[in-house]
């Protein structure tokens, strides 16, 4: 598979953070599968781990060379497959020398992941990977200078450099403005309109929220709030949902192209390629009603494809979000153990209440929030926006986590700004 064909990892890049053919195209691939094994490791028992300092040190560590090892067998395999042309046709040397480039780009990555961690700046390194690519990718998109022959003539991939090179060279100019807010399978004005719309409605949203309040049931008088987010799993359900539906459609791309007559395979999806387009179509079979309608012509006139994505986004990141709370520590009733063993209870209510109070909003925000996040990233992919609705999600609420930490830091540190009083 060339790096000219359509690209076969296309949906999974978002939340692996890569790109294709540049250095980051292995992106956090590999500390995420050697942070995901370890943890399964050490989850299962079969590596143990102690709480010391110098164990979780040594476990860090030895989760670092995993990584590394992983990077180069990653590397060598995007060569060997063919990413980058038939290697017997590219030659030893230069299949080498791009093996190369990706490993030490990436371990670069790591490096970089752990200064994050030692403390040397705000976040992970991953959730500021991710926010960095999706951001890249919508102002490449918007302002790039690459040109693209679509057969109706030669054109620039950015969407504004578009709209001025069409305004400028057609004769008639009221075509060439619908082209440059329409023209399909490359950016265009509307799609990155549509992106500032979304951008401005999820950090509307990310302000919901309901305080409670509680209060100290050591010292007499201290009184604070513990607040419940409309976003209370933040981004993990569109996450999650995208990370499944992502392998499931890389998965039935391979099998397509080795099995396309197999009428099972066919089942799971068929794909077709757009001329122009960096990616395939899925065209049938369970992928293509999973995919999201690519313009609104499909909407309409497809209404069953519509009605089972929507209903397929709503309920999985709502089912996500829900079970995401019990199995990452933030259900109610471990609010509550937080809470008293911080010698906090919940004003008016008795400390044995607490969990039974707790279960009125947990659970709620967190299937409401996942309900809203599945169709906030529904109206992201009907309005066409770039990066997608999932990038785009998962850039908003990593970047307004980031200002939530630098305005915390600024309060911490007595910072002077107006801004943050």
């Amino acid at each position: 598979m060339s790096s000219e064909s359509a690209d076969p990892l296309y949906w999974i890049r978002v939340i692996m953070a890569s790109n294709r053919g540049t250095l980051m195209e292995l992106g956090i691939s590999p500390i995420v599968t050697s942070g995901m094994i370890m943890q399964l490791l050490a989850g299962a028992k079969l590596i143990e781990v102690g709480d010391s300092p110098k164990e979780r040190a040594l476990f860090n560590g030895a989760q670092k060379l995993f990584g590394m090892i992983i990077t180069v067998g990653q590397a060598i395999l995007y060569v060997w497959s063919g990413m980058y042309g038939d290697p017997a046709s590219i030659g030893l040397g230069i299949s080498l020398l791009i093996v190369v480039q990706l490993t030490f780009a990436s371990l670069i990555v790591l490096l970089l992941d752990e200064l994050l961690q030692k403390g040397y700046g705000l976040g992970s390194g991953i959730s500021l990977f991710i926010a960095t690519n999706v951001c890249e990718t919508i102002v490449w998109r918007a302002l790039s200078i690459t040109t693209v022959n679509t057969g109706r003539g030669t054109e620039f991939e950015g969407a504004l450099i578009a709209f001025f090179h069409l305004i400028t060279t057609r004769q008639d100019k009221f075509k060439a403005l619908h082209e440059a807010f329409y023209r399909p399978h490359l950016p265009n004005l509307g799609s990155l309109l549509s992106t500032v719309f979304v951008f401005a409605i999820v950090i509307y949203f990310q302000g919901f929220r309901v305080d409670l309040p509680i209060k100290s049931s050591k010292y007499r008088g201290q009184k604070s709030f513990y607040p419940i987010k409309l976003f209370y799993t933040s981004n993990i359900p569109i996450i999650l949902q995208s990370a499944f539906v992502s392998n499931l459609f890389v998965i039935s791309q391979m099998l397509t192209t080795k099995f396309g007559d197999n009428f099972f395979i066919n089942i799971l999806g068929k794909w077709t390629d757009a001329e122009g387009a960096s990616r395939n179509f899925a065209t049938g079979g369970l992928c293509y009603y999973l995919s999201p309608p690519t313009t609104f012509y499909a909407i309409i006139a497809d209404p069953f494809h519509t009605i089972f994505y929507i209903s397929f986004m709503l309920g999985s990141c709502a089912f996500f979000s829900k079970t995401w709370i019990d199995v990452s520590g933030s259900s109610a009733k471990d609010v509550a153990k937080q809470l008293r063993d911080s010698n906090m209870v919940m004003a008016g209510h008795r400390e044995t209440s607490t969990v039974h109070e707790l279960n009125r909003y947990i659970p709620t925000a967190a299937a409401f929030g996942g309900l809203c996040i599945g169709a906030l990233s529904v109206v992201a992919d009907f309005l066409g926006a770039i990066g997608s609705g999932t990038g785009i999600l998962l850039a908003v609420t990593i970047i307004y986590q980031y200002f939530e930490s630098f305005v915390k830091e600024q309060k911490e540190f007595g910072g002077g700004s107006a801004l943050f009083n």
